[in-house]
């Protein structure tokens, strides 16, 4: 028997022997006895409770998301909680998506922290990520957890855990809840079934209170009353969106929001996509299809836990193109920027914010509108930090990352897809009423103005144990052999994220990256031609990002398609270079 099987069968053994219930006993002798590499999978680790908490495919064993991973987990984030915290009457708040077991976690979570004699505030059902970080600041929260694997596929779900700014937990609070959550070998180190009464209900009228501060985010009530009739399709992808999505539309003042019927249905089997990512066409495939047949605006979608929004746009010929998730950035970003130029909001110290992976035309329409914009690591919880830091100081305007996260207003600290859904619908409004044209046609005039900036994402996916390990060699791999030029384009900066260094190719010389407190293993490689490659493994998914941004000048809109194409190309030979297709 090799380390690895004695590992294994020691950490299974643990599980029948120890106060586990019968039926997970008995899935645990089922894959000894029939599914050795199952097995393997379930036990050669534990679920890690990360730096923004759990994600992993779900089942038993001690590396899959269940009810005693839960357990642990919310048990390591109590004591941590009554550590930073004594003598308060603690406060959490909970919601969940719609993913299978989704709820029952949830209730897990409310049981565990009752029984922790916390004040408990549990959603009545499924509901948006960004609600649960607006409960956690209206109700004055010390800490929250959403359960969502996000836009992950079916088989997978996950824990967020959120601070009491209503962000995901920063440094140091992630990294010393990890230590305490690590303390919990034992379940019956875990708290149960010992306060209901300490749990509340919300419901319906908090959503309504969500949905007020929602609206105002408004900057174009008129152009929306002109075009209250513009169609709009929309779908929840099955999860969290389905109900409040429509209402924050409605109250905007929309009255043609057209939903697609068969993807309302909660599902955590997202039986009509083979993954409810709506960074994809053929997961937006019936929201386009219907968008269409009824020649809609525009074609909107919310991931499961709807904090990400995918957007099709209609062009002049009737076709409708999907936005990458910088390009829905730069519109609602554009939109929010250009409407508060033109109402005479912006002052002094006024700023934007947006991750080190998203495009570089946010720094220049920033620049223009003279608004700071901050570059952070990746993830809204960075974001967050920000606005965090700034509260108080200076106004935050709106931000967001490539990966289909935008938020406007501070009033939540996560990502919001139910915003944005909003905001995009009004932008198209806005766009024709006062400039008559299309949301996409405006896209293409601020690349004329801005610059043509075009981006790309290559995931390499590597799946369990050996994946694992080899997303990581080819990490130590890149920092020891960067590339020298990338197209015949010498690479003239280095960005190591993980040493806060970049290194000036010319001159040997390394200094401090300006702005970046928290470390993050992400490299990148600027050229003299202004090409830029970020290489960054995932810390929620089994892949390995690489994401690529190329610039040209556009000088019309009539050659946009031959500058696109361009573009498109040179980000092609840049994968093939990089042996990437």
């Amino acid at each position: 028997m090799s380390n690895l099987d004695e590992l294994v069968m020691g950490k299974a053994q643990k599980w029948l022997d120890g106060d586990y219930d019968e039926a997970t006993k008995a899935q645990v002798r089922n894959l000894i006895e029939n599914d050795h590499n199952e097995l393997v999978e379930s036990f050669y680790k534990d679920l890690e409770f990360g730096t923004g908490g759990l994600r992993g495919i779900m089942g038993v064993g001690s590396n899959r998301m269940n009810n005693y991973t839960v357990g642990f987990a919310t048990q390591g984030l109590a004591n941590y909680l009554k550590k930073n915290f004594p003598g308060e009457q603690i406060r959490v708040a909970i919601s969940h998506d719609s993913r299978n077991n989704s709820r029952t976690f949830a209730e897990r979570v409310a049981d565990i922290f009752a029984a922790n004699d916390f004040q408990v505030y549990l959603f009545d059902a499924l509901r948006p990520t960004p609600e649960l970080s607006f409960a956690i600041r209206e109700l004055k929260c010390h800490s929250g957890v959403m359960v969502t694997a996000s836009h992950n596929p079916k088989e997978y779900n996950g824990y967020k855990a959120y601070w009491s700014d209503g962000s995901q937990v920063t440094s140091p609070h992630d990294t010393n809840i990890i230590k305490e959550v690590e303390k919990i070998i034992e379940v019956s180190q875990v708290l149960t079934g010992g306060n209901p009464a300490n749990i509340t209900i919300l419901g319906e009228e908090f959503d309504k209170v969500y949905l007020a501060a929602i609206k105002k985010l408004s900057l174009s009530p008129e152009s929306v009353q002109r075009y209250a009739d513009m169609k709009i399709v929309y779908t929840p992808l099955h999860g969290a969106g389905v109900h409040l999505t429509p209402a924050a539309l409605k109250d905007f003042g929309f009255k043609n929001v057209i939903l697609v019927e068969e993807q309302t249905v909660l599902d955590g089997n997202f039986p009509t996509v083979e993954s409810p990512n709506p960074e994809e066409r053929k997961t937006m495939k019936m929201a386009i299809d219907l968008a269409e047949r009824e020649q809609a605006d525009l074609a909107m979608a919310t991931d499961p836990d709807s904090d990400r929004l995918g957007l099709a746009l209609r062009t002049g010929s009737g076709e409708y193109v999907l936005l990458n998730g910088n390009q829905t950035l730069i519109l609602l970003m554009c939109y929010q920027l250009t409407r508060w130029a033109e109402l005479g909001l912006i002052k002094e110290g006024d700023y934007v914010v947006k991750t080190i992976v998203t495009s570089m035309m946010p720094d220049a329409v920033a620049a223009h509108y003279g608004v700071k914009c901050y570059n952070c690591l990746t993830g809204f919880k960075y974001i967050a930090k920000i606005i965090r830091e700034q509260e108080g100081v200076h106004t935050y305007i709106g931000g967001g990352e490539e990966s289909f996260g935008y938020l406007a207003g501070d009033y939540v600290r996560d990502k919001d897809g139910v915003s944005a859904c909003a905001l995009a619908a009004e932008a198209a409004a806005w766009c024709r009423d006062t400039k008559g044209m299309t949301l996409y046609e405006w896209l293409q005039d601020l690349y004329v103005k801005f610059g043509f900036y075009r981006e790309s994402l290559v995931n390499v996916v590597r799946k369990g144990k050996d994946g694992a390990e080899q997303i990581q060699n080819m990490m130590v791999d890149f920092r020891a052999n960067p590339p020298q030029s990338l197209l015949g384009s010498p690479v003239v900066q280095v960005y190591d994220y993980k040493t806060l260094e970049v290194l000036d190719t010319a001159t040997g010389v390394k200094s401090a990256i300006e702005g970046i407190e928290d470390k993050s293993n992400v490299l990148q490689w600027v050229t003299e031609d202004g090409t830029k490659v970020s290489v960054r493994p995932s810390g929620t998914e089994p892949k390995i990002k690489f994401y690529f941004g190329v610039k040209a000048d556009l000088p019309s809109v009539e050659q946009f398609e031959q500058v696109q194409s361009a573009l498109d190309a040179k980000i092609e030979a840049l994968k093939q270079e990089l042996k990437l297709v």
